[in-house]
């Protein structure tokens, strides 16, 4: 009996250990943004977004020899903002419009073996009603009990969004005992919705992997890999500040043939942000808590602005 036990023990054990190590191309899963997330009491500015998202690696033995991986991602998402507050019917008193963004997208990464990743997206969607912000905010506050939400009547109108954006990521340094590292994160926006373009430095402490078998770069789907992970599993913390260009924003400027929209402001030209998050992921699963802070956006009486971030991710063949 003691041996039969002790062998069930073993072969859960080894069952287990092949379950952590197994390879898995497709990922499903979502990211989910709101000020709430914060437990702060506030709801305003960028308050809520959430996007959907399938990734899926292609086969790997056909890559040139320096590319490690290729990942292609369709995704949908939404964004709401509100001024002071999403009770705010008077719109003298406003400081950002309401509005709104959803969109659908497709992005196509590479992972390069020496540790650097380019991924390009392109995003077809709307601002304005058509973006149904302002039903998915009633529909939330509804469902928690929150207050009545006032003043879309003054969003900004309608206008189609095409945009689209490049990201370039390169590790800089990773110290010998392969428990931190320093990476350059540079991206920039181009569209009928933002224009903008930013860098930073994103900074990793834990257990990590390369950055090509890595969440914080969602390249955990691996199809044939010929490079072994460092690591079945991630547990990090990291930090990315940031310096962002603005050139122009729909969300607060109005479409760029719009006319129309009862409240617009001008946007700040220079905004920095701060993300600071932490990251546990297997084979398997992801999850991923993160917050972020931003300096004054707009040029108007509204403030700087902060928010929570939630991602989980689910893979599979």
């Amino acid at each position: 009996m003691k041996k039969y036990l002790l062998s069930l023990l073993c072969s859960s054990v080894i069952t287990i250990a092949m379950g952590q190590e197994r390879e898995f191309k497709n990922e499903f899963g979502f990211k989910s943004d709101n000020d709430s997330y914060l437990f702060y009491g506030q709801d305003r500015y960028y308050t809520n977004g959430l996007f959907i998202y399938f990734r899926q690696a292609t086969d790997q033995q056909k890559n040139s020899p320096a590319i490690e991986k290729k990942v292609f991602e369709i995704s949908v998402g939404q964004k709401m903002f509100n001024p002071y507050s999403g009770q705010a019917p008077d719109p003298a008193l406003h400081d950002r419009p309401f509005a709104g963004y959803l969109y659908g997208g497709f992005a196509y990464s590479w992972f390069f073996k020496n540790e650097s990743v380019l991924k390009g997206e392109f995003q077809i969607g709307t601002i304005g009603p058509s973006s149904l912000a302002e039903d998915g905010q009633e529909l939330l506050h509804n469902l928690v009990g929150f207050y009545e939400v006032e003043g879309w009547d003054y969003q900004i109108r309608n206008a189609i969004g095409l945009n689209a954006s490049v990201q370039y990521t390169r590790l800089l340094h990773r110290a010998s005992n392969q428990h931190t590292d320093f990476s350059f994160d540079g991206n920039a926006s181009v569209g009928t919705t933002f224009n903008s373009a930013g860098a930073g430095i994103l900074f990793r402490a834990g257990k990590i992997n390369q950055l090509f078998n890595s969440a914080i770069t969602n390249s955990v789907v691996i199809n044939k890999s010929s490079t072994k992970k460092r690591l079945n599993s991630e547990f990090f913390f990291y930090a990315k500040p940031q310096l962002n260009l603005i050139a122009y924003d729909a969300t607060v400027q109005g479409g760029i043939t719009d006319n129309n929209s009862p409240v617009t402001f001008d946007v700040k030209p220079v905004v920095f942000s701060q993300l600071l998050g932490i990251n546990y992921s297997t084979s398997r699963f992801t999850i991923d808590y993160s917050v972020i802070f931003k300096t004054k956006e707009i040029k108007s009486t509204a403030k700087g602005h902060q928010y929570g971030s939630i991602s989980m991710y689910y893979r599979f063949n």
